[in-house]
C-alpha cells in the first residue's frame, strides 16, 4: 500500500510539473519549481533527470531553467492532429472515389486491429463495401499494414512478438519474416498493398497519414475487385492516394517533404 501511495504521489508530481510549466510559458529554475509545487528540492531532483532524458522536459543551460520538452509538445500535436483528421478526410475520400471509381476508407488503429472510421462506397455494381466500425487484423489489409509500418519501433516489436498470424483467406500473411519484409518496403515506399488477404477477390492499396513525428495517425485506402486491378490502375490509384495524403497533411498544417521516386510493386 505504501508503494502504491508513493507511485501515485510521484505520478501526480509529474503531472503537476507539466501543468505548471505549461501555464508559466517560460523557463523555471529548480528552486522556483520546488517552491511553486511545494515539494522538497531533493524529490524534484529525482524526477527531473529522467524527464529530461526522455525529452518531456528540457533544461536550458543559458537560463539554467526548465521548460516543456519537444517530446511532450510533439505528443500533444499528434493527438490534436488525430482529432482534426476525422473532420478533414471524408471530403477527400469522396473525391478519391469520384476519381478512382472505387471504394475508399479512413482507417485507424484499434488495439491490434485496423478499424474503418469513415468510408465512401464505389458507385459501380461490383463493389466492396467498407462500413464504419469494421475491424480487421493489422497485418491483413492494406490500411492496417500502412498503420503497422509506421508504429514506433518499440511498439512495433512488441506487436510482432505477440501477434498470432491467422489465415483469413489463403493469401493472408502467415510468416513473420514476410510481414517484416513488407513492413520494410512500406516504410520505404509509403504505400501498402493487400492482394485478396482479407476478402477473397478484393485488392487494397493504402498510404499512411503521417503526423509531424512520422507516426501513423491512420491510413486511407482504395479497395477494388481483383478483376479491375492492373498495373495502370495501380499507378493511378497510388497517385490519387499520394495527392490525398498531401492534402490532408497540408490541412493539418504539416509541411510535406519531398518524396523520392520509388519502384512500385507490380501486379
Amino acid at each position: 500500500m505504501d508503494n502504491h501511495r508513493q507511485a501515485v504521489k510521484s505520478a501526480n508530481r509529474v503531472l503537476d510539473l507539466f501543468e505548471l510549466l505549461g501555464r508559466w510559458g517560460q523557463e523555471m529554475s529548480h528552486s522556483e519549481i520546488a517552491a511553486a509545487l511545494n515539494i522538497p528540492k531533493s524529490s524534484l531532483s529525482q524526477l527531473l533527470p529522467n524527464l529530461v532524458d526522455r525529452g518531456y522536459i528540457e533544461f536550458v543551460p543559458l537560463s539554467k531553467g526548465y521548460r516543456l520538452g519537444s517530446k511532450l509538445t510533439a505528443l500533444v500535436r499528434d493527438v490534436s492532429q488525430s482529432k482534426n483528421l476525422n473532420e478533414l478526410v471524408l471530403p477527400i475520400l469522396a473525391e478519391l472515389t469520384a476519381q478512382s471509381g472505387e471504394s475508399t476508407a479512413l482507417n485507424v488503429m484499434n488495439g491490434d486491429f485496423s478499424e474503418v472510421f469513415a468510408s465512401v462506397s464505389s458507385p459501380q455494381r461490383l463493389v466492396s463495401h467498407m462500413r464504419s466500425g469494421d475491424l480487421a487484423p493489422l497485418y491483413a489489409t492494406s490500411g492496417g499494414k500502412a498503420i503497422l509500418a509506421f508504429m514506433n519501433d518499440a511498439k512495433l516489436e512488441d506487436y510482432l512478438k505477440r501477434v498470432k498470424l491467422k489465415h483469413v483467406t489463403k493469401n493472408t500473411i502467415s510468416s513473420l519474416t514476410e510481414l517484416r519484409r513488407q513492413i520494410a518496403t512500406i516504410r520505404r515506399e509509403k504505400t501498402a498493398y493487400a492482394f485478396e488477404e482479407f476478402t477473397p477477390g478484393i485488392v487494397g492499396i493504402a498510404v499512411p497519414i503521417l503526423s509531424e513525428t512520422d507516426q501513423a495517425l491512420g491510413s486511407i485506402n482504395v479497395v477494388m475487385p481483383a478483376v479491375r486491378y492492373n498495373s495502370k490502375v495501380r499507378d493511378h490509384v497510388v497517385e490519387l492516394l499520394e495527392r490525398g495524403h498531401k492534402l490532408v497533411r497540408q490541412q493539418l498544417g504539416i509541411v510535406e517533404p519531398a518524396r523520392a521516386k520509388t519502384r512500385r510493386k507490380s501486379a
